[in-house]
């Protein structure tokens, strides 16, 4: 049973971030080349404004803006999952190789696979859910023994190596391919956000309408495969069977956020362990903060890199690395 005080705390947490995304996303809307009054936004909000003040809200800023949430909500409750899966507090999609299979599987398909551009939106996620699963299942190969089961500090190192030899595998692809695909697939993995209409956050929300809830409801089974084989068997979880099914949810998620954003890394590590320094480790209490948190930390991210330079701003994915790399430097000095 969790105490009383964890839960208020929790939900005080929750309801502080969920206005400061309300906030982030207002001062968002009203940010950019062509500027928009801040008197303006809600009358425009709620159809009011001129043709093009509603143009730039609607069919510019705004799904982008829901787009990036959406995916930092995703990216950072896979990034919990690979944490608790593995044990190890340094898991994240990006660095353990998920979102490099589904950069390739990205590639493989937008440079191989013509496709109508309706069915492409959609398509997209699927490429990359296959390209990531694919690298998922040879990482769990890789990192299991015969008697003993899945060795999580190898799966990291295993998925690490799988990240960097996938690199490698995208510049081949890359290098005889034409140059407007190429920039494309540039883009992808700086970590631009592409997939900035609205058709592209109905090819992402179904994910996270399934996901999210099924995580939640499987909490209590990850709070047990957080501790030793041992405990978990003890109480009757199916340890192996468990890990399968909740390594498949995270590369999903992974999966369905790096189609339409490009390769992001460090939102599924930085997103769980705030949450868990504000709320406790217990997943039912940190994982709804954690995936507001990791959606909060890509929006902030691609406001400020697409204000900071003129036209076209820096990516998120550079931002958001920027932050990450030392956040990754400092945690990696604190487990010694």
């Amino acid at each position: 049973m969790i105490h009383p005080s964890l839960v208020r705390k929790q939900r005080i947490t929750f309801i502080a971030l969920f206005v400061l995304t309300l906030l982030t996303i207002l001062i968002g809307l009203g940010l950019g080349y062509s500027s928009v009054s801040y008197d303006r936004i809600l009358p425009i909000l709620f159809g009011q404004g001129s043709f093009k003040e509603k143009f730039i809200i609607f069919d510019v800023r705004l799904p982008r803006m829901i787009i990036t949430l959406l995916a930092g909500m995703a990216l950072a409750l896979s990034g919990a999952i690979l944490q608790n899966v593995t044990r190890n507090d340094l898991a994240d999609p990006g660095i353990i190789g998920i979102n490099s299979g589904a950069g390739v599987g990205v590639a493989v398909f937008f440079l191989f696979f013509p496709i109508e551009a309706g069915s492409f939106i959609y398509m997209l996620p699927l490429a990359a859910f296959i390209g990531a699963v694919l690298t998922a299942v040879c990482i769990y190969l890789f990192s299991f023994r015969k008697g003993q089961g899945l060795q999580p500090v190898k799966l990291v190192l295993t998925g690490v190596g799988f990240s960097m030899a996938l690199s490698g595998v995208m510049i081949v692809l890359t290098s005889s391919a034409e140059r407007t695909k190429v920039d494309f697939i540039a883009k992808w993995l700086a970590g631009g956000i592409w997939g900035t209409d609205w058709p592209f956050i109905a090819a992402l929300l179904p994910w996270l309408i399934i996901l999210v809830p099924f995580t939640l409801y499987k909490a209590q089974r990850m709070n047990l495969l957080g501790l030793s084989d041992p405990v978990g068997i003890g109480v009757g979880v199916s340890i192996e069977k468990e890990r399968i099914v909740l390594l498949l949810a995270a590369v999903a998620l992974a999966a369905s956020a790096v189609s339409v954003t490009g390769g992001i890394t460090f939102i599924g590590l930085m997103g769980p362990h705030i949450a868990k320094a504000l709320v406790g480790p217990r997943n039912q209490l940190y994982i709804p903060i954690a995936v507001l948190i990791g959606g909060w930390l890509l929006l902030l991210a691609d406001t400020i890199g697409r204000n900071i330079v003129d036209p076209d701003g820096i990516a998120a994915g550079i931002m958001v690395a920027i932050i990450g790399a030392p956040y990754f430097v400092y945690l990696l000095l604190k487990k010694k």
